[in-house]
């Protein structure tokens, strides 16, 4: 079976509601349909398909740098930005560890140079820093966070442009 890595449609958005309920169980990162929604920018957003069930997910917007989504409120309007955030990326739990998050962190990546963005920024949460690291995303530790992204979150940041895509 091929993975397909391709736009969210409006059928996937229970899957993705599941698939990021489960992954945040027991923190206080649970969003729901409507504030994932509001982070999903159309040419931007990525589900990885196995066979019509969503295996994971990559939600990114243009937002400024510095800045992030609000996680107790939808996002209320589109954002110009040079910058593009990477909300959230989920892999369901039994396929962790097989690379599919490494390949859905390449598409954003490609899609993200290819449409001229400057720089990604994320915050990394629970524990997932050195994942980012490797990567090629730095941290900015001078960038304060609210604590609704848990003790420990990272703002960090990489251009794509500089980024080669590893074979």
């Amino acid at each position: 079976m091929r993975d397909l890595i391709r736009g969210i449609t409006e059928a996937d958005w229970p899957q993705v509601a599941a698939l990021e309920a489960g992954a945040y169980a027991g923190t206080s990162l649970t969003e729901g349909e409507a504030g994932l929604r509001s982070r999903a920018s159309p040419g931007t957003s990525f589900v990885l398909d196995q066979g019509g069930r969503i295996a994971g997910y990559v939600l990114a917007l243009p937002y400024p740098m510095f800045h992030y989504p609000d996680l107790n409120r939808p996002e209320p309007a589109v954002h110009p930005s040079a910058n593009l955030h990477l909300h959230d990326l989920v892999v369901s739990t039994p396929l962790r560890r097989r690379g599919l998050g490494t390949r859905l962190v390449r598409h954003l990546t490609d899609v993200a140079r290819s449409r001229g963005f400057a720089t990604i920024s994320l915050i990394a949460v629970t524990g997932k820093e050195p994942f980012w690291r490797a990567h090629g995303y730095r941290a900015h530790p001078e960038a304060r966070l609210p604590a609704g992204y848990g003790t420990g979150a990272v703002y960090m940041s990489t251009r794509p442009a500089v980024l080669r895509r590893a074979s």
